[in-house]
């Protein structure tokens, strides 16, 4: 009997293809990329790159939520951003939703994202024992 479950939050976007919001195996939620829509429209918020970096977190943050956790349960965390002369906006938008210990990171950069955003993140979280 799998113990694998999907993880889905109507106050996150709705995933835009084949994949779930999370999948929580275990104690372990792997957490999908996430862009900054906003839930309800489902459009791009904002061109800032601050301003994408917040919707991004908060919806990481939903979704870590409706699988019983919180940001501060991530322990790995995977930044893509399409210009890394932002590198140093997100670290200070990431500082206003995380707090020591810091995850594990990676930040990359890539030529493009989906609907055009500039930022994606996406988690591995770990809850309970």
């Amino acid at each position: 009997m799998s113990n694998r479950a999907a993880i889905q939050s109507d106050n996150a976007p709705a995933a835009i293809g084949p994949y779930s919001q999370a999948v929580k195996a275990g104690n372990t939620v792997y957490l999908s990329g996430q862009i900054p829509l906003d839930p309800k429209t489902m459009e791009l918020v904002g061109g800032e790159i601050e301003v994408q970096a917040r919707q991004v977190f908060t919806n990481l943050a939903e979704v870590c939520k409706a699988a019983g956790g919180s940001l501060g349960e991530i322990v790995k965390l995977n930044l893509y951003l399409t210009d890394l002369d932002n590198f140093g906006k997100v670290n200070q938008i990431m500082e206003e939703f995380f707090t020591q210990p810091f995850p594990a990171r990676a930040a990359v950069g890539v030529k493009a994202l989906p609907k055009g955003s500039q930022f994606e993140a996406e988690a591995v979280m770990v809850i309970g024992d």
